[in-house]
């Protein structure tokens, strides 16, 4: 039976790049692979970049309030797996259904995504996949101080900032991100410093 994967990681994990790479793996081998992303990330627009610089063409982009069976219903006899891109920005109710199509269609889907906000809060669409999926991978990346980094950090005008809404695409509003390990993510954005 199908699984659902949840590949998540901090930013600059090379989640997007994998995913390419997945999506060239399947190819290479005559293998049918849907690209689906949240219409909410709008960096590339209708298609998935990474930061390396390789992008992608998406198959369908998906509205917060869209049935991903209604937009890719259609495409569900001829797939061999399905790729997320972005998953995070996922309603509850649409990974539900990404669930459903691993086991009543026997599809694989791979989710790729952030596990936390900048404030260090579960995204709706993450905390589903961790609920749900079959198979859970860290992606790491590192911080500037070379430990594992598992924060994503919001820096507005290049200061470390922690309020602000939860979803600010980068690159706009001069916002840009930055992963942190725990150690830098408390002293560089929450300032807490030792009481004793």
């Amino acid at each position: 039976m199908a699984k659902l994967h949840f590949r998540y990681g901090a930013m600059n994990a090379g989640k997007t790049t994998i995913m390419l790479q997945t999506a060239y793996n399947y190819e290479e081998r005559n293998q049918k692979v849907l690209i689906i992303k949240p219409s909410i990330d709008t960096k590339g627009n209708e298609k998935v970049v990474s930061r390396i610089g390789l992008s992608r063409d998406v198959d369908a982009l998906i509205s917060p309030d869209d049935s991903i069976f209604d937009r890719i219903g259609n495409y569900l006899d001829i797939t061999n797996c399905i790729l997320v891109d972005e998953a995070q920005f996922l309603s509850k109710s649409q990974v539900d259904e990404l669930y459903y199509i691993t086991k009543l269609y026997n599809i694989p889907v791979i989710a790729f995504g952030l596990r936390t906000d900048f404030k260090s809060n579960g995204f709706q669409g993450s905390i589903r996949l961790l609920e749900l999926a079959d198979a859970l991978e860290e992606m790491p990346t590192i911080c500037r101080c070379g430990k594992k980094a598992r924060f994503n950090a919001r820096k507005v005008n290049g200061e470390f900032t922690s309020v602000g809404d939860s979803v600010v695409i980068d690159g706009t509003q001069n916002i840009e991100y930055e992963s942190l390990c725990g150690s830098c993510y408390i002293n560089k954005v929450l300032k807490l410093k030792k009481k004793f």
